[in-house]
């Protein structure tokens, strides 16, 4: 998966980020026994943000999320619930170098109603 996009929920602006099952793919490989990949993306400033994706140690399926680093690009970005993120990732055709970029949106609501979203 090239990339993915999230309407934000209470539990993505507070604590983490579920991400799709399918993200993992994208990722650079999780260490032989370790439940935890670091990675880094950039965003539309070009700032660089370290995230953590986490999986399950035990249970039916891995349930990612992001952990380190999610909260603090939440607070940077002055996110709320019902705003958008985007992850998406790059590999340069030159050297095949893989990066990762992340986008934030904010809902544009009028009278509560979203209408659709700016970039920050």
């Amino acid at each position: 998966m090239a990339n993915f996009w999230k309407i934000l929920r209470k539990t993505d602006t507070k604590k983490r980020l579920s991400v799709p099952i399918r993200f993992l793919s994208s990722l650079p490989p999780f260490k032989l026994g370790s439940h935890a990949v670091t990675f880094e993306a950039t965003d539309e400033k070009g700032k660089a943000w370290t995230f953590q994706c986490s999986i399950r140690k035990r249970g039916q399926y891995p349930k990612p999320v992001l952990t380190r680093g999610w909260v603090a690009f939440v607070k940077s970005k002055k996110l709320q619930v019902g705003d958008k993120v985007r992850f998406i990732k790059r590999k340069n055709r030159a050297t095949a170098a893989i990066s990762y970029k992340v986008r934030a949106e904010k809902a544009i609501k009028i009278f509560g109603a979203t209408f659709g979203y700016a970039r920050i």
